[in-house]
């Protein structure tokens, strides 16, 4: 009768089977496939940006550079420009959403362009080589 040790000897003095290795060519991307992906890659941008610049905003605001800033221009303007009034949290805002949605929009449209491109490409160099394995 063998032990637990024995059988486990034995399996470990097998040798790892090779996966198998498979190569495949990409010779098509889905146009309605590739303008989804951007369009979530896009919005996640997007949501992103205005994130970052509320965060940058508050952390501005917070200790007074906005203050400073304009204390500086009124030394060398001689004239105070009031930027609280021109960079409020509503101005700052707004403006992170409009360039948001500009990028959405933008990033969109060059995900479709660039599954265009890849299509037409792919007639002339005849696709992308792609390595899988099954490890």
């Amino acid at each position: 009768m063998s032990s637990v040790a024995e059988k486990l000897a034995k399996k470990s003095g097998r040798r790892p089977s090779v996966g198998k290795q498979v190569r495949l060519k990409l010779v098509y991307i889905d146009f309605w496939s590739a303008v989804k992906l951007s369009f979530l890659i896009a919005l996640c941008l997007g949501i992103v940006t205005i994130v970052a610049t509320f965060l940058v905003f508050t952390v501005l605001n917070g200790t007074g550079i906005f203050e400073k800033v304009d204390a500086l221009y009124a030394d060398i303007a001689g004239s105070s420009a009031d930027l609280a009034s021109v960079l409020s949290i509503g101005n700052v805002m707004g403006f992170a959403v409009v360039v948001a949605i500009l990028n959405t929009v933008v990033i969109t449209a060059l995900g479709a362009v660039y599954a265009v491109l890849y299509n037409l490409s792919v007639k002339i160099t005849g696709g992308l080589l792609v390595g899988f394995t099954n490890n």
